[in-house]
């Protein structure tokens, strides 16, 4: 309900700290003494009827705003409450505008809160003031047209000052309800910032979890995965889903400084066939609807583990094929682009929520295993190495007890000599091929070979031997600065 009264003080957010007043409008001439009488007189005859005022405005609300019928059915003493305290402060401004002008304000800016608060729209709220405007100018005509009819002409002095009074105190409530409908909207995201965050750090409560697989839009006997992105330092990562896609894959972002966790739901124990998104419309997963690359060996630029793009990240979307039972961390690698020299660690897939920060932790621990020149590492497919970062300390001993000798050598032929017994190994052990990807002679390949054993002490047919060996390859290449 608006205030036909002029204000000079705005308020900041919530009515609690005025701003310097505006400026003031210029004087009004004499004749105004007899514009205010007619006007003071006609408004103290509805002071008189403000409950059946109020009574009234409330019907008209509801018979033409949908919204505040709504209001009205879940809390109609409130409603009633809220317009009758707002007609006491208009209609009263009219009598008293120096004692009532900052309280008919600040009437105005709780009721844009309350609104806002209660999810009623912008437009029914400032349609609302209108019509209460309306009301009150009509009952101030009606009344003097009545009683005094020779001074009903007066009154057209000051219709263009009440309907300013209207739409100074629409502004003052618009400006109020967007505030807080900032504030509330800042409020859930912290708040689903905060659920999630709960959830990586395994801290969430098991009572909760209900709450927050409603809240998150996430089915809470999901099957999950969590992806941990990293971007070398000094490189933006501003939006995770503009530059991570995992098409066809519903996933939850979880930002930090250098990068960010991403939850990967690959579906729902609960509701058999069920996709993210379907049923959870008001949570933050995304599904990134873009082409889902056909099934490869490993590669792509950059070191990543999926070739080709998907589109931006959309909620609601879905892929055909893209959850079930067979969805592996293997699939969201092959599934997963990242810009390079991007640094992934996906984890194993998890049951239901309560896993999550097991799943974060497993994350954490694959990155840790993926080489510094960027790329994607699966956990389950690098346990290995996995156990070598996992105890950094005793990695760092077996590649030095291991290596030693050989890393003290020439910084040029200890590179290839290392390069050489890595190549090797990952050819399976076959130096013709370990030739081919050197580009050298399977003799040469042989040679380094055989200074490699002499160095380390280690035999490259004892099947221990080169356990150590490959640990303590994977130690130097993941542990050394």
């Amino acid at each position: 309900m608006q205030h036909l009264v002029p204000a000079h003080v705005r308020y900041r957010p919530g009515g609690r700290s005025p701003v310097p007043p505006a400026a003031r409008p210029p004087a009004r001439p004499a004749v105004d003494a007899e514009v205010l009488a007619v006007l003071h007189r006609a408004a103290r005859a509805l002071l008189a009827v403000l409950p059946e005022l109020g009574d009234r405005l409330v019907d008209l609300l509801v018979e033409r705003e949908p919204a505040y019928r709504a209001a009205v059915e879940t809390d109609a003493e409130g409603v009633r409450d809220e317009v009758r305290r707002s007609l006491r402060l208009n209609v009263g401004s009219l009598i008293q505008p120096g004692e009532l002008r900052e309280d008919a304000r600040r009437c105005s800016w709780a009721i844009g809160r309350a609104r806002a608060e209660h999810g009623l729209p912008l437009d029914a709220l400032l349609r609302a003031f209108r019509l209460g405007g309306g009301m009150i100018w009509q009952e101030l005509v009606d009344e003097t047209t009545r009683r005094h009819p020779a001074d009903a002409r007066l009154l057209v002095h000051v219709a263009a000052d009440v309907w300013n009074f209207v739409d100074d105190h629409c502004a003052v409530a618009a400006d109020a309800y967007r505030q807080t409908e900032r504030e509330l909207m800042w409020r859930k995201e912290n708040r689903l910032r905060l659920m999630t965050a709960a959830l990586l750090d395994g801290t969430a409560r098991i009572a909760d979890l209900p709450a927050t697989a409603a809240a998150l839009g996430i089915p809470e006997q999901g099957r999950y995965a969590v992806v941990l992105v990293r971007l070398p330092v000094g490189r933006a990562f501003a939006d995770l889903r503009g530059q991570v896609r995992l098409p066809g894959l519903g996933v939850l972002w979880h930002r930090d400084r250098d990068g960010g966790y991403g939850i990967v739901l690959l579906g729902d124990r609960a509701q058999d066939g069920d996709r993210p998104g379907r049923g959870h419309d008001d949570g933050p997963l995304d599904v990134d609807p873009g082409p889902v690359p056909a099934a490869a060996d490993g590669g792509g630029s950059g070191g990543t583990d999926a070739r080709g793009s998907g589109g931006p990240g959309v909620r609601g979307g879905e892929h055909p094929g893209a959850y079930g039972p067979d969805v592996d961390a293997g699939e969201i690698a092959r599934r997963l682009t990242a810009p390079p020299p991007a640094r992934v660690g996906v984890s194993p897939v998890v049951e239901g929520l309560a896993a999550i920060g097991d799943a974060r932790r497993l994350a954490d621990t694959a990155l840790r295993a993926c080489p510094r020149s960027g790329g994607t590492v699966v956990l389950e497919e690098h346990l290995p190495a996995a156990l070598v970062v996992s105890a950094p300390v005793l990695g760092a001993a077996l590649s030095e007890r291991v290596l030693g000798p050989l890393l003290r050598l020439d910084l040029s032929d200890r590179d290839v000599l290392l390069e050489t017994l890595t190549v090797w190994l990952a050819s399976d052990g076959s130096a013709q091929r370990a030739a081919g990807r050197l580009y050298c002679h399977r003799n040469t390949v042989l040679n380094r070979l055989r200074r490699c054993e002499q160095l380390t002490g280690r035999s490259l047919t004892r099947p221990a031997d080169v356990v150590e060996l490959s640990l303590a390859l994977a130690a130097h290449a993941l542990l050394d600065p």
